[in-house]
């Protein structure tokens, strides 16, 4: 056993080896089983279901399939228990990016919130802020030789307070692979807006923003994610089909919001297969997800993961999930990879990078010299 979260469904090489671009995919959703069980061990965190990697596997994706983003929440609980010490975080970072590049991811953006591990204030025994990202960093730094770029984005949990001060810690560890702020966690009755000072600092501090919204709540979130907080990008952001309705002969019309949304671009984070567990929309079966609709209205669209252990998917996963339920091939693979590259947080040197290696169709070389920003 590997990484413990191979797709529930067979997955051609072709796609496996195709380079990707993956910009939404949670730290903490990432861990492999037998870590869990490892650093659980060594931190004498006691809560655990299981010892036994399989089953403590299969615990972790029968939490997360019960149609409800509290309940998929709950398993997090076990992930960032374990996250306890500075070596925990860099050693789940280095085995973040060598199952990704192992997937033919050539560039991620690994979010997590720092808060939910770290001693604030810092004291004797604890971690800071600072400390809890420049471990995720270390991590990264060490993946150089597996032929991926990763970057940070810093979450903050919007149920908490807090969030002005992640926003500080993440632009204050710039040179630390850091490249935008988040909001995160559950969604409904906590609305972006309560945050407005927080993402004041992270944009002035050169930082892209990234909102998780549309996912649990609709319209009004969207809305206020985009118009008074200013998102660069929507996690999610699939509840914008509450704003499109469809014609008789099927073609799709937009209202005020959806129109702006499509029209200005603005990235939509779609997680298919997360979505489908939380019940994000309603859905009980892959095929009624409307990420196929959003791309053929044109909508930016990227794939993406999510959370790799809860949800038992890889990117590889996904897109074989696309191509037997909505017959998406090269073409639209490589545009999503493309759209995702464009709306990426880093340097446009990187991007230079990683669209030659989308390009040729082959991994990076990023080798232990190369620069992150």
């Amino acid at each position: 056993m590997t990484s413990g979260v191979a797709p529930p469904i067979d997955v051609p090489e072709a796609i496996r080896a195709m380079p990707k671009v993956l910009l939404h995919d949670h730290f903490d959703g990432g861990l492999r089983p037998a870590t869990v069980i490892d650093l659980a061990r060594q931190n004498r965190y006691r809560a655990l279901p299981t010892q036994d990697p399989d089953d403590l596997g299969d615990w972790f994706h029968r939490g997360a399939r019960r149609r409800s983003l509290a309940l998929y929440l709950e398993t997090f609980a076990h992930t960032v228990g374990v996250l306890s010490t500075p070596e925990s975080i860099e050693r789940v970072a280095l085995e973040c990016a060598e199952d990704l590049a192992a997937d033919g991811v050539v560039y991620a953006e690994s979010r997590f919130a720092p808060e939910l591990v770290a001693n604030r204030s810092g004291g004797t025994g604890g971690m800071s802020l600072d400390d809890v990202i420049a471990a995720m960093a270390r991590g990264f730094d060490g993946a150089a030789s597996y032929g991926i770029e990763m970057r940070i984005i810093v979450c903050s949990m919007r149920n908490l307070t807090i969030s002005d001060a992640a926003a500080a810690a993440a632009v204050h560890n710039r040179d630390r692979r850091v490249v935008g702020f988040d909001l995160a966690g559950p969604e409904a009755g906590f609305p972006p807006g309560d945050h407005l000072e927080a993402f004041a600092i992270a944009r002035a501090g050169g930082l892209g923003v990234t909102i998780h919204a549309g996912e649990a709540a609709g319209l009004e979130s969207i809305a206020e994610a985009v118009d008074e907080c200013r998102a660069d990008r929507l996690g999610h952001g699939v509840r914008i089909t509450d704003d499109i309705t469809l014609s008789d002969g099927g073609e799709p019309s937009l209202g005020v919001l959806a129109t702006a949304v499509r029209d200005r671009q603005i990235c939509l984070e779609v997680c298919p297969t997360s979505n489908l567990h939380t019940g994000a929309l309603g859905i009980t079966v892959f095929a009624e997800h409307p990420i196929d609709r959003l791309a053929r209205a044109g909508f930016a669209v990227t794939v993406n993961t999510d959370n790799r252990l809860m949800s038992e998917i890889t990117l590889s996963g996904e897109y074989a999930r696309l191509a037997d339920t909505f017959s998406w091939g090269s073409a639209q693979f490589e545009s999503v990879s493309r759209t995702a590259l464009a709306n990426a947080f880093c340097d446009d040197d990187t991007r230079r990078r990683v669209a030659a290696g989308l390009a040729s169709g082959h991994p990076l070389r990023v080798g232990p010299g190369a620069t992150p920003s």
